[in-house]
Parts: structure tokens; sequence; C-alpha cells
């Protein structure tokens, strides 16, 4: 049995992935990070959609995927909803990177390196984190600041059971996590060139 027969449906290990990827029958790899997550590493041959702009373009977007379609981030969470996205416009065959990029670089395969920049998720422990320290110190003066501690920690509870994080998607749209490449007419123009050199 390959690697790739022992995963959660819908979902495709590293070893997997290298293997499609030596075939000859590669898989589009749509790396559903932040701009200035794909620019620090990322899977060679890979696209970057970055997951807000895919759940808005869908439809235009599903128009140029008519293969295989494996889907990354960081850890495999984001690129599970850009899956049920894209099967909600009736896109088939979406398998998901298990374990995202961090697994693929356990494995050892093939990455591509740029200007390291923190990811998303370490952004959202950041500010949340600061926050809330800033909250409880602040309560000694000003005992109301510990809603504000509170209500970071419901937030923070709230994406965990949703699978999804507001404050990552607001802090995904910043100019530090956002590139000059990050529009849908250039990702399309760069889905469409199929016989054009990937990033």
């Amino acid at each position: 049995m390959s690697p790739s027969e022992t995963n959660r449906p819908g979902t495709l290990d590293a070893a997997g992935l290298r293997e499609l990827m030596n075939s000859g029958h590669a898989p589009r790899v749509l790396d559903v990070r932040t701009p200035a997550e794909f620019e620090t590493s990322h899977v060679p041959g890979s696209y970057n959609v970055p997951l807000d702009l895919l759940k808005e373009h869908r439809q235009e977007l599903r128009d140029h995927l008519d293969e295989d379609v494996v889907l990354v981030c960081r850890s495999g969470a984001r690129a599970t909803q850009a899956q049920q996205t894209l099967a909600g416009v009736g896109l088939p065959n979406l398998k998901v990177l298990d374990g995202g990029i961090m697994a693929w670089q356990a494995a050892g395969a093939p990455i591509k390196h740029g200007a390291p920049r923190w990811d998303l998720e370490r952004q959202v422990r950041l500010v949340a984190g600061s926050i809330v320290l800033v909250s409880v110190l602040g309560s000694v003066f000003v005992p109301q600041l510990k809603w504000v501690a509170g209500f970071i920690g419901a937030g923070l509870t709230f994406a965990a059971v949703t699978n999804t994080c507001a404050m990552g998607m607001m802090l995904g749209k910043l100019p530090y996590n956002r590139g000059a490449s990050c529009d849908v007419g250039t990702i399309v123009g760069q889905l469409r060139d199929r016989t054009g050199e990937r990033v």
C-alpha cells in the first residue's frame, strides 16, 4: 500500500504528492496561505491563491481548474476550508496536503525559500496574546478591561470550534501579508498559462 492510500478521505500525504509530481501527471497545487507566507517557503510549482481571495472568486477560479487539485496551507486547516469552498462550486478531484507545508518540509520534500516572514498563525498568537496581556495588566487600573481579555478568549474558542479565525483573516489583509501579485487577474493568468513557468 502506498503512503497516499493510508490518508483520511480527501487528503494526500507528502509522499503521495511527491509521487504524483514525479509521475508526469502533476496536479495543480494551490497554496492558500498569505502571499507573505508563500514567499517564505512553498512547494515548487505551486500557485498562491490566498484563502480569502479563493472564497471571493471561487466561481472564476473554478473555471480554470479542470484537473486534479491539491490544496496546501501551513497545517491543513485553511486548505480544508478551501476544499469545502471549491467543492461547493462543483470542482471534483480535490485533495488537501495532510499536515500542510509543515509536513512537506518534515518529509524532506523540495521547497522553494524566499524572504522569511512570520506565518499567519504566529501573528495571531502574538496579537491575541498581547491583547490579553495588556487587558489583564490594565484591569488592575480599569477593571472593565478584563472583558476585553474575555472577548479574545471567546473568539479563540469559537475559532477552534468552527475551524475559522476572524483575526487571522483580518491580519491576512494587512500590507505585510499581501503581495504585488495578490489579485485575481494575476492568479487567473497564471492558472490559464499551462505552458508557462510556474513560480
